[in-house]
């Protein structure tokens, strides 16, 4: 045997076990069971197919092993598309339903949609759109490997805030959401697998729609972008500031102070971020409930000015963006699926929502 093929079976044998160990790293403290999930308000995928959970309800972080791990295979569609999802999900069930989010998971490209059977405090379901074949089925929770964190100080005037949106970043998984705390606008870096949850860092804000600083209002949705090196989140609140803020800062118990890099707009509501690269430029598109889809260009996000004066009349100001025309305001869910597409669930005419794919622009 040549020694460069001894070299490579060992490299391979050394590979296979530094994945058993990740894979082994990744469970650690999991058990078989059926996790206690109460409600879900917010879905986030890590490594290995591993999905995190977000359950204000219980003010608690669950983190369930799904197996989910195979890649699409080469005969897999260029897209996903199921019209009307909620209508078969719906028959599926035998009840109505409401979509709370949408995550992909990176592993298999499947999506996975958190849904409540019916309205108020509901039970919560997962339902999966298989990657390559569109089709749709219930993913249980029954007898999963698991975990969970709880949030000793999540918000209890405010629960169904306590979680709003969620990432995993670099062997953490990032929670924004209200606390208790004085600056209730909380995000958390919780190390991933779980011990505990730290009490978070409270953010302020330079709102301009609203002329104001502000530390009561939520992150709505966010997303982890490297400036010049280092992590950052670009966090979107209501009406409709965007704002980086560095993850080295975010120290259980500190309060921290976001830039804000844009005004987007007032009277809107940020539903979800997405960063992608393209023609070699970094972009966020993020889809909103009011004005449409927007394209921002992300270019100057580390130089630009932080916007600390009024921003009046609805207007917008800092980093620039374009809306996407045939996309209009009608997408009320976004994920990226690979690096050149997203899929959305988007309303229709007829009230119907739909999962499609679209191509990021």
């Amino acid at each position: 045997m040549k020694l460069s093929s001894v070299r490579l079976g060992l490299a391979v044998v050394a590979g296979l076990a530094l994945t058993a160990t990740a894979r082994a790293d990744l469970t650690e403290g999991m058990t078989k069971g059926t996790p206690d999930v109460k409600s879900i308000s917010a879905l986030a995928f890590g490594p290995e197919g591993i999905l995190f959970i977000g359950d204000p309800r219980s003010a608690a972080i669950f983190a369930v092993a799904t197996g989910d791990t195979k890649s699409p295979s080469g005969e897999t569609p260029r897209m996903m598309k199921v019209p009307n999802i909620t209508q078969g999900i719906a028959s599926m069930l035998g009840v109505q339903v409401r979509v709370n989010d949408l995550a992909v998971n990176p592993a298999s490209q499947s999506a996975y949609l958190a849904v409540t059977r019916g309205g108020g405090a509901a039970e919560p379901v997962l339902i999966k759109v298989d990657r390559a074949t569109n089709k749709l089925s219930e993913f249980s929770l029954k007898d999963v490997p698991h975990s969970k964190v709880s949030l000793t100080n999540a918000s209890d005037r405010q629960r169904q805030e306590a979680i709003t949106c969620m990432a995993f970043v670099k062997g953490k998984l990032y929670v924004a959401g209200l606390s208790n705390e004085d600056f209730a606008s909380t995000l958390r870096g919780i190390p991933f697998p779980f011990k505990e949850a730290n009490k978070g860092a409270g953010i302020q804000i330079f709102h301009g729609a609203h002329g104001r600083l502000e530390t009561q209002a939520p992150v709505r949705t966010f997303a982890p972008l490297e400036i010049k090196g280092e992590t950052h989140l670009l966090a979107s609140y209501q009406c409709t500031p965007l704002v980086k803020i560095p993850v080295d800062e975010l120290k259980p118990g500190a309060k921290v102070k976001g830039t804000t890099v844009a005004e987007l707009g007032n009277r809107n509501r940020p539903l979800d971020i997405v960063i992608y690269e393209k023609g070699g430029k970094q972009y966020a598109l993020i889809a909103n409930n009011s004005r449409g889809v927007m394209k921002v260009a992300l270019d100057d996000v580390d130089a630009i000015p932080a916007i600390t004066k009024p921003v009046r009349g609805g207007g917008t100001a800092g980093l620039k963006y374009e809306t996407i025309a045939e996309l209009k305001s009608n997408v009320e869910q976004l994920a990226r699926l690979d690096d050149k597409s997203a899929v959305v669930l988007i309303r229709g005419q007829k009230g119907t929502l739909d999962l499609d794919t679209i191509p990021l622009p």
